[in-house]
């Protein structure tokens, strides 16, 4: 196993009071895996990202539980080990490449980075890994490109650049973040088979943080679908698709545009995901926005409930739901 969560809460200082982003979050990750983190902004999926690779501010956040990359904990490790598995053994694509590379810095230098913490590689054989890697991720004339500024290469390009970095080291495990936002179709389609690619050639785990369904169905093995700092479903892609429990679940999927759907208008899940502040712990906490269920149909603490092989969900509410134009 490369990855073991395990009853994970990370809280965020906010006016001198913390407040759970994370709340026991559990979940695994193996080698040749790609694990599909789903929901709405907000929910939790990012923080949970910088949560793994310890990104925070030790002075603005409190973590408890236990993240255990090949058996070595991280939570409450010290930045110098850190420092040693971000990069070489830990890749991280962030969501804007815009904001995560360097405005200052010219790419080649910003690729070089991570080979210069994490191997013995001479300036010359560091100087060829880098046109190699702008080369492997689909960036034509890579002598070009390394000597170019951030702002001088397209959305595309620089989400590229950003996968090289996070690939420079070979890593056993790359957490991509949003990887195809704010791409139009055709560049997200490139994206998402070079990093199969790159699973493929390395027999890399992948953790693929995204709002989009589509995108995971088609190249996930497994989902967790998070909502308000919480996992409420996790199962193999075709149990999360085709037989989806949790209303939060059916509720993002009724959402989804459909090519042969009848319907003249979208289904639109009522309310929004809670602030940090407002977030209740007790009781089910996508209960006010499924009004129409009562709450004794809800569990005061929600647990996770295995309904069949690898599949669970949180909360009973699932057993009776029905969408209002369901009911009979």
């Amino acid at each position: 196993m490369l990855l073991e969560i395990k009853n994970v809460s990370t809280a965020f200082k906010v006016e001198g009071q913390y407040y759970n982003a994370l709340d026991d979050v559990s979940l695994e990750v193996n080698e040749n895996e790609v694990l599909a983190i789903v929901g709405e902004s907000g929910c939790g999926k990012s923080t949970l990202a910088t949560s793994i690779i310890g990104l925070h501010d030790e002075k603005q956040v409190q973590m408890t539980g236990s993240i255990k990359y090949r058996g070595n904990e991280l939570v409450g490790a010290k930045r110098e080990q850190l420092q040693k598995i971000r990069g070489k053994q830990i890749g991280m694509i962030f969501q804007d490449p815009l904001s995560s590379l360097n405005p200052l810095m010219r790419i080649e230098d910003q690729v070089k980075e991570s080979l210069d913490l994490h191997t013995e590689m001479s300036e010359e054989q560091k100087n060829a890994r880098v046109l190699e890697l702008l080369q492997q991720v689909g960036l034509e004339k890579p002598e070009l490109v390394a000597r170019q500024y951030p702002h001088e290469l397209s959305g595309g390009m620089r989400q590229r650049v950003g996968i090289a970095i996070a690939i420079a080291c070979k890593p056993d495990l790359i957490i991509a973040d949003e990887p195809t936002t704010a791409l139009d179709v055709t560049i997200q389609a490139q994206i998402l088979d070079l990093l199969l690619a790159i699973q493929t050639e390395n027999h890399a785990g992948i953790i693929l943080i995204t709002h989009d369904l589509g995108v995971v169905a088609e190249v996930a093995d497994r989902v967790a679908v998070m909502y308000a700092g919480q996992v409420v479903e996790l199962g193999s892609t075709k149990q999360i698709f085709t037989e989806p429990k949790h209303p939060y679940t059916r509720s993002l999927l009724r959402s989804m545009p459909q090519s042969d759907d009848k319907q003249e208008e979208l289904y639109v899940i009522e309310g929004m995901v809670p602030s940090l502040k407002n977030m209740e712990h007790s009781g089910c906490r996508f209960a006010k926005r499924i009004p129409w269920i009562a709450e004794k149909e809800h569990e005061s603490q929600p647990q996770m409930h295995q309904v069949a092989l690898g599949h669970f969900v949180r909360c009973i509410c699932w057993r009776g739901f029905e969408f209002p134009d369901e009911e009979k």
